[in-house]
């Protein structure tokens, strides 16, 4: 079933820190990779639906805003018990797969995905430079679908104009996707 989260830009919700294990064995904080121009956290995993349907196009982005000082990490915060796609060995042959030049980490204790509000897969977090939420939109116009001539590319042009501006759009259009799987009790 599929999951619309309502948009979140809220005044001065700053971006939670974390410490958390990426793909290559480090353990890496929020300040690690936080941009000199903004920073993007987004929620994925390696089964949803949705977030396969994204990855022609989004490690292309992620580059791009990369090359824009931005940051850009992933965190997977499924319960990887009930959901063994999600396993931390099978995230590092998902981020090799799709060629990730950003961390992809695991929220095991599923706080960070807490912390965040964190509602869906994909969650996509941009932050302005002091760290203050400004998009909590989708990727582009496609959704899962494939793209085509006429898809914006909205995180793109977000996370571009946050960098330029400090601000975010008004119009934001919410990300779609399956639920986080929380573990029971969480």
């Amino acid at each position: 079933m599929a999951l619309l989260h309502t948009p979140q830009k809220q005044e001065n919700f700053y971006a939670p820190d974390f410490s958390l294990k990426n793909v290559d064995g480090r353990t890496l904080t929020l300040a690690d990779i936080k941009g000199k121009n903004g920073t993007l956290v987004m929620f994925i995993c390696n089964h949803c639906p949705y977030v396969k349907g994204i990855m022609d196009r989004l490690p292309q982005t992620a580059k791009a805003l990369q090359e824009k000082g931005i940051g850009v990490a992933a965190i997977m915060a499924n319960d990887t018990e009930n959901y063994p796609d999600d396993s931390f060995d099978n995230m590092k042959k998902f981020a090799k797969a799709h060629k990730f030049t950003f961390p992809y980490l695991i929220d095991e204790t599923q706080e960070t995905a807490k912390a965040y509000g964190a509602v869906c897969t994909p969650d996509f977090f941009g932050f302005d430079r002091n760290g203050v939420l400004q998009y909590r939109g989708r990727l582009d116009s496609s959704g899962k679908d494939p793209a085509n001539p006429q898809t914006k590319p909205e995180l793109l042009e977000a996370m571009t104009q946050i960098a330029q501006t400090g601000r975010g759009p008004a119009q934001q259009t919410s990300s779609m996707g399956c639920s986080i799987k929380w573990r029971d009790g969480a």
